[in-house]
């Protein structure tokens, strides 16, 4: 046969050597087209294997990859194929193929590096140090099991009729909004299912105490103990100097543990599958350094696909896909579980009656129990108690502290730089242009709210800044942008389905909600809802931000009395209690009477009304 066509293809015989190759080297043909980096496309590779004919310097690039480089003539039928043809193991040193060999003891290895890593592992993932804490916490002091969602909240395909289904907008469940239906897995039971997973999860949502948990548990010989674990924080490793690849990494994190040959041990563990691989916050990394990271992860997942490998990344932080991963999602706290936190908290710092009293002035509180089922929060909110002794009477500067940590204190306490796509909004900025999409859907009784309704807030919102770009496609842009920013950064709107968002509780929806009335001076606004019930918390949230509410309290007894005097019967019905208080001879004021009067008639209707 002629060597000088200018296409050639594949023989049977070849075929077989070269998907030999292909599974030991890169497992499947997208890991083979990531690693020839689009000099040979998907298409061509996939014309490779099923034996057409391609041009003949993309055949040989194909061979190349596939260490068949010296091959590659008799592959295409050119000249004859040797009887045998050694498939490389991408190049591995000759003790790894004394592994394959079996002439290494492998338990014995892993069992060496598990005790070099020990003391490095409790280091790093034994204890947890968040918010004002002044020293750090054990972290089996205060662990409480993660729970898991095997499908994304956000990527359901609900309308907002179907998320607004049974809710009542006046009278409601305030955990009705936020509640996710589907059914919650043990975070180690999602993990023993999958050797390749994404964790997913909302700012402050424990997923890296979940990773630093499985760290501890592999290293203490609860989980895995046939592996050992290497924790890696991709942001460090991304910024790391001479920029390692992640095998080198592995081996200088496994060197300065002081294991010998680390480079020769860290891959023969590595090729055996040995390693519960933890890399911790994607989200985190700076932008210049995603693609190298992206990459990179992918690429090693090919490579060393044995092993185990777990990813935490914030929601919606990275448009990318990593294939083999599957992707779950962190659940909110339930009630069992925000208890046994608080527990575990109160216990640990000796104090097991200040956590029983915690826990039930929570229940009696259930804007505050609602922010508590975010582990951040609850931490906060622990903090808080452990000092007073209980929650504060103005709730207000409560949900203040809640809202400066997402934007602001949680990323500066742990040195992360996230991009400025809000145009250099100050803090301030931030919350006004929160309090503006606050205002405008919580009068319009929108709870969730589509995705392009809330781009257009944002667009009106910086339509009006100083020295704005109004262009409509610019607006269309950032307002896309900034929307994103707001759910990856601080979490507080969140996607409840594809293309429709809500705040992310409907304490910070209300708490915003205040403060653009309060910034405003919105007072009459205001009080036209008295008589709403889904309202009130506003009314105490925005009393409780400002110095005197006399103003407001005078609108609000005006609408009271305008409302009293179109409604007959509540006329009839004061008009009766303030005779039933002239009929009292008593030495208390006329008011304090027909209060009492009002109170002793209304109570039995209230109580009957509960009981039916």
């Amino acid at each position: 046969m002629s060597k000088n066509k200018q296409t050639v293809k594949a023989t049977n015989e070849g075929l077989a050597k070269a998907e030999k190759a292909l599974k030991r080297l890169y497992e499947t043909q997208l890991g083979l087209a990531n690693n020839l980096k689009g000099s040979v496309g998907r298409s061509t590779i996939q014309k490779f294997f099923k034996g057409e004919k391609i041009q003949v310097d993309k055949f040989k690039e194909i061979c190349t990859a596939l260490k068949l480089e010296s091959h590659w003539e008799a592959i295409a039928g050119l000249t004859d194929l040797p009887s045998s043809v050694d498939v490389p193991d991408n190049n591995l040193s000759e003790s790894v193929k004394e592994v394959e060999d079996n002439s290494i003891d492998v338990d014995a290895l892993v069992q060496e590096v598990r005790e070099k890593v020990t003391p490095y592992i409790k280091e790093r993932c034994g204890t947890m140090r968040v918010l004002d804490m002044t020293q750090p916490i054990g972290l089996d002091n205060i662990y409480t099991e993660v729970n898991i969602f095997e499908k994304i909240t956000g990527r359901t395909r609900l309308g907002i009729a179907e998320l607004e289904q049974n809710l009542d907008v006046e009278n409601f469940d305030r955990f009705g909004l936020g509640k996710v239906t589907q059914k919650r897995v043990p975070g180690l039971q999602a993990v023993e299912q999958h050797s390749k997973l994404m964790v997913l999860g909302k700012p402050g949502a424990g997923k890296t105490t979940f990773l630093k948990y499985l760290a501890m548990q592999c290293i203490e010989g609860e989980f895995q103990k046939q592996r050992f674990p290497i924790f890696i924080t991709l942001k460090e490793f991304a910024e790391a100097p001479e920029k390692p690849d992640i095998l080198k990494y592995i081996s200088q994190r496994l060197s300065d543990c002081d294991l010998t040959d680390a480079d020769v041990k860290a891959k023969q563990l590595l090729k055996q599958g040995k390693a519960l691989i933890l890399l911790d916050g994607l989200d985190e990394v700076r932008e210049e350094d995603t693609k190298k990271v992206l990459n990179q992860v992918q690429e090693f997942s090919y490579q060393f696909h044995k092993n185990q490998l777990i990813i935490i990344c914030r929601i919606a932080a990275k448009e990318y896909t990593f294939q083999g991963f599957t992707e779950v999602e962190v659940a909110d706290f339930d009630s069992e579980q925000i208890a046994t936190f608080a527990q575990n908290w109160f216990q640990s710092r000796k104090d097991p009656v200040k956590g029983k009293r915690f826990i039930e002035k929570l229940k009696e509180n259930k804007p505050i129990q609602e922010l508590a089922t975010n582990p951040l929060f609850l931490t906060l909110l622990c903090l808080v108690f452990g000092e007073a002794g209980d929650f504060p009477a103005n709730r207000s500067e409560l949900y203040t502290e809640g809202v400066d940590v997402l934007l602001k204190k949680w990323d500066v306490k742990r040195n992360i730089k996230r991009d400025k796509v809000y145009k250099d909004l100050s803090l301030q900025g931030k919350e006004n242009l929160l309090s503006h999409i606050a205002l405008t859907t919580f009068e319009q009784k929108n709870y969730f709210f589509k995705k392009k309704t809330v781009e257009d807030d944002i667009a009106d919102f910086f339509r009006n800044l100083p020295n704005a770009n109004t262009a409509p496609k610019a607006l269309e842009l950032d307002s896309e942008a900034i929307l994103k920013s707001i759910e990856v950064q601080h979490g507080l709107l969140v996607a409840r389905a594809t293309d429709i968002y809500s705040f992310s509780h409907l304490t910070f929806h209300e708490y915003f909600t205040a403060r653009e009335i309060k910034e405003r001076s919105a007072w009459a606004k205001l009080a036209e809802h008295v008589a709403e019930k889904r309202w009130r918390e506003v009314f105490l949230l925005t009393t409780g931000m400002v110095r005197s509410a006399d103003d407001l309290l005078k609108l609000m007894k005006h609408q009271i009395d305008t409302l009293l005097a179109k409604d007959e019967k509540l006329q009839q019905f004061l008009i009766w209690v303030e005779q039933k208080s002239k009929s009292v001879e008593a030495r208390y004021k006329s008011a304090a009477i027909r209060a009492f009067c009002l109170d002793l008639s209304v109570s039995p209707v209230l109580s009957l009304s509960r009981d039916l």
